[in-house]
């Protein structure tokens, strides 16, 4: 294993604000603003607590990552450390459990668009609005890095100044009793109707599979990263906000949520940010509102679209995939693995004009599987890679991982522990069937074409995008 010296030509790849921005934004998706409603109704205020807890396991998953991708920033990310310290299978399989992972989610922000668009066309078909955000966005993904940085970043604004003005607006709601029903509101609704546990520990338990579900893609920015012009100052600066990300737009808004309207009358057939200021009164700001969660829905696909041919093509730079995926254009584009996901994505579709009403369901526990999967086997790269590293070599780390290994345990743990939600509770049966189905698949597969024999060695150099 080689380490990557400093670039030798200028490299015209994403900028520090495009990676803060790309960060701050994964941090805030369909989620949030369509997904918290199953999570609420499931463990009632409790989910408070669910949402401090995925948070956590995020931020020392990231933690991982980071440190990784600061010490070899390469295109391909995550799929590449795990490869390095865990096996060639391993790095095979999370590469493309993590372009499933993508599309997975692609097809439920696809869904929801279609879903937010009721809102303003009540008799139009959802797969309309399906195939004009593919449009879009599919678009700006072949355009170039710096295009899609610039979506990024103009998509993020955009989320980020409703999530705050929905919170401080919340606020002045619940101070000032403004809105028609204003009596509805008081941070009472935190305690009454059932209490802070209505449903009890085993309903918070149940909430898990949603909320780490709104935290799936955060790990975008490890494969941001290996874009930056100065993956050293911007990837630290992006992992690092974490912890006020999910306590300000997580824990916050969901707050705001729950003592504006009692939890039960948050029942998922708009958006619980839309259903407040709407039950309120005040119907601009819903129309508004609903504008910025599809908003926020576009800018999940744009980064998933981007991490996923980001991954596939450092896949098949070490012949884990079809040579043919490897192919960059001029723009620094992976224009064939980009072009296949938009194809694939055609699925969603299909699937909005037959299956409307549960799409969003099968597919948020169908990625939520891939997930933490992703997830776990970033932080088994992590531990692995310190295992193998000489002492010296781990003081020169410039974005070590705090608190280690404790933090890493903990997270490994919660993971193991989904897993056993998956297996416990018999809605989610089929969406560990698939996950697991798709695992024994693509391992045969890695046998059946020769991967093993025809791994190409890792060399960080060649990997590095800023040389290609």
């Amino acid at each position: 294993m080689n380490a990557s010296p400093a670039p030798t030509r200028s490299f015209k790849g994403l900028r520090a604000r495009h990676i803060h921005f790309i960060a701050l934004g994964s941090a805030i998706g369909t989620g949030l603003f369509y997904g918290s409603a199953g999570a609420i109704q499931a463990a009632g205020p409790s989910v408070l607590l669910v949402y401090l807890l995925g948070g956590a396991v995020v931020y020392f998953m990231l933690r991982a990552l980071g440190e990784m991708a600061v010490h070899h920033p390469v295109r391909g990310s995550f799929a590449v450390y795990t490869r390095a310290h865990l096996g060639g299978w391993a790095g095979y399989i999370t590469g493309w459990m993590f372009a499933f992972e993508m599309l997975i989610v692609c097809l439920a922000d696809l869904t929801a668009i279609g879903i937010y668009m009721n809102f303003w066309f009540p008799g139009t078909p959802q797969w309309t609005w399906v195939v004009a955000t593919l449009l879009v966005v599919g678009g700006a993904n072949l355009a170039s890095v710096r295009w899609f940085g610039e979506l990024e970043f103009i998509f993020t604004i955009i989320k980020v100044t409703a999530v705050v003005a929905m919170i401080v607006g919340g606020a002045a709601i619940l101070a000032f009793g403004l809105g028609a029903n204003a009596e509805v509101a008081g941070v009472s609704n935190l305690w009454e109707h059932g209490g802070f546990f209505p449903n009890g520990v085993e309903g918070m338990i149940a909430a898990f599979i949603l909320v780490l579900f709104a935290f799936g893609g955060t790990e975008i920015i490890g494969v941001a990263g290996s874009e930056a012009e100065d993956p050293e100052k911007s990837i630290p600066k992006a992992v690092n906000t974490v912890p006020v990300r999910i306590l300000l737009f997580y824990v916050g808004a969901i707050l705001v949520i729950l003592a504006l309207n009692p939890w039960p009358s948050i029942t998922g057939e708009e958006s619980p940010f839309v259903q407040i200021f709407d039950t309120l009164g005040v119907n601009w700001a819903a129309g508004l509102l609903n504008a910025v969660v599809i908003t926020a829905a576009l800018s999940a696909i744009n980064a998933d679209l981007f991490g996923a041919g980001r991954v596939l093509t450092g896949l098949a730079k070490e012949n884990l995939a079809p040579k043919a995926m490897g192919k960059i254009a001029k723009n620094g584009v992976p224009v064939m693995t980009t072009t296949i996901m938009i194809i694939v994505l055609i699925v969603g579709v299909i699937l909005n004009a037959v299956l409307p009403e549960r799409v969003f369901e099968i597919v948020a526990s169908l990625a939520t599987f891939a997930t933490v999967y992703v997830w776990l086997m970033i932080l088994l790269a992590q531990v692995g890679s310190r295992r193998n590293m000489p002492a010296d070599e781990v003081k020169s780390l410039k974005f070590p991982v705090p608190f280690y290994p404790f933090g890493q345990y903990f997270a490994i743990l919660f993971i193991a522990f989904t897993f056993g939600i998956m297996v416990w509770y018999d809605n989610y049966h089929l969406p560990l069937a698939v996950g697991v189905g798709f695992l024994v698949l693509m391992t045969i597969l890695y046998y059946a074409t020769g991967r093993p024999k025809a791994i190409a060695p890792i060399n960080y150099e060649e990997l590095d995008p800023r040389r290609d």
